[in-house]
């Protein structure tokens, strides 16, 4: 890999010097994200600098729009326990590098790919976290023209649809068309009520007691980065075809008498109970499995149109281990559904109180989460040197299933897991049955 340019990238204008609140659901995620993007040689002749320029220049435009990106992380001026942005206008990092490779040598690219984290040469940066950017994106070209572009962003910014839209306006500033989405980055439309009002238990969250992270303490931590090492499995990856998931979900409606069932209820009902028994929990504890829900029109009001910061809230599903390996799949399912049926406004505002309170995490405590990237429609993007192939996560942590879509051709879906191979042999065997 060789680097060929490191830029700082400013708003083209300067922007208001101001605080931004952070939501007690983005102060759940104070952690950074990879994300890596792919694309086909370019269409046309533009070279490499020249598509870097444009990369650069539209940055310089797109935070303008989203001062906060170009803004840090600093302790917040009201209360010491909480993190907020300084728009300060100090920047993002956007590099520009080659690798004398084709694309092809990198296996598959639809899922997360432990050979993939070479594209990312910002990651071993460990600096104080008023210091350390937003946003950081590498530009890479391989040899046979194909790029990638990786992104490195503290997910206190924006939750998967707002990484949509700013994909989206990205995008079209590329083309030097306008923005495709105003965003809208007022998060004190969830912020907690006065006096917090708690009306359900709130088994989602959980106190942070082991700290894993320093980034995700809500900003008591003194603001420096630790890398913790942590011993990972191969991350392991199950496809299911449209014909097997259009078996799972004719099995649901004929076999349990369930209705308005999904794809996410099925696959994630057979997710939950395979990898609770893959892991081999013991019958009396309790598991559960946490899964992100857009709140922006579950919450009354509405959140505007354009919502850029964080509006995925966890729904959950839990059981006994017992129940779980007992039960037909219709307790799975209808768990899953009722999971995602309980977040009405006073639930979501009885959990943004309970955080207030509490000062909470999602729960780790023999549970997991399952996000899907199913419906994001990142691969209808279209840039000035071309449309975007495919995107993944650089890797799933421990304690994280994501779904993701399968190569355009084969459809289906790719269930990702960090897994070890005995356990993961028990996971694909219960995930295949019928």
């Amino acid at each position: 890999m060789e680097l060929l340019e490191k830029v700082i990238v400013y708003p083209e204008q300067s922007t208001l010097n101001k605080r931004v609140f952070l939501s007690n659901i983005d102060l759940c995620l104070v952690v950074y994200q990879d994300n890596i993007f792919f694309f086909d040689p370019p269409s046309s002749e533009m070279s490499f600098s020249k598509i870097f320029n444009k990369l650069c220049n539209a940055f310089g435009k797109l935070l303008v729009h989203y001062d906060f990106m170009a803004g840090r992380l600093v302790q917040s001026l009201e209360d010491s326990h909480r993190f907020e942005i300084d728009c300060n206008d100090a920047g993002i990092v956007v590099i520009a590098a080659r690798i004398d490779r084709k694309l092809s040598e990198f296996g598959n690219i639809f899922a997360p790919n432990q050979n993939l984290e070479k594209f990312a040469m910002f990651q071993e940066e460990e600096i104080d976290l008023k210091e350390k950017p937003l946003l950081s994106v590498q530009l890479t070209q391989f040899a046979c023209k194909s790029l990638a572009l990786t992104a490195h962003y503290n997910h206190c910014t924006l939750d998967g649809l707002a990484v949509r839209d700013f994909g989206a306006n990205l995008a079209a500033l590329t083309r030097g068309d306008p923005l495709i989405v105003v965003p809208f980055a007022d998060r004190t439309l969830l912020r907690a009520r006065n006096p917090p009002k708690i009306s359900y238990p709130h088994f989602e969250y959980g106190k942070a007691t082991n700290i894993e992270n320093l980034f995700s303490v809500r900003g008591i931590s003194g603001g420096i980065s630790v890398r913790q090492n942590v011993t990972q499995n191969q991350i392991q990856i199950l496809y299911l075809s449209p014909q097997q998931i259009a078996s799972f979900k004719m099995k649901a409606i004929n076999d349990c008498n369930l209705k308005n069932v999904t794809t996410f209820h099925v696959v994630a009902g057979k997710i939950w109970k395979a990898r609770t028994i893959a892991t081999k929990m013991l019958d009396d504890k309790v598991t559960a499995m946490l899964f992100p829900v857009d709140v922006r029109k579950r919450v009354s009001p509405e959140l505007p149109y354009g919502f850029a910061g964080n509006a995925l809230v966890p729904g959950f599903a839990r059981a006994t281990v017992k129940e779980l390996t007992e039960l037909e799949d219709a307790y799975h399912i209808r768990k899953v559904q009722e999971g995602i049926e309980r977040l009405d406004d006073e639930y979501i505002k009885s959990s943004i109180d309970w955080l207030e309170l509490n000062k909470g995490v999602p729960c780790r405590e023999d549970s997991f989460s399952l996000v899907s990237g199913l419906r994001l429609g990142l691969e209808d993007q279209h840039f000035a040197w071309g449309k975007l192939k495919c995107s993944t996560p650089l890797t799933v942590k421990p304690g994280l299933v994501m779904l993701l879509p399968a190569a355009p051709g084969d459809g289906g879906l790719n269930v990702c897991l960090d897994l070890p191979e005995d356990q993961m042999y028990i996971f694909r065997r219960i995930m295949l049955e019928f």
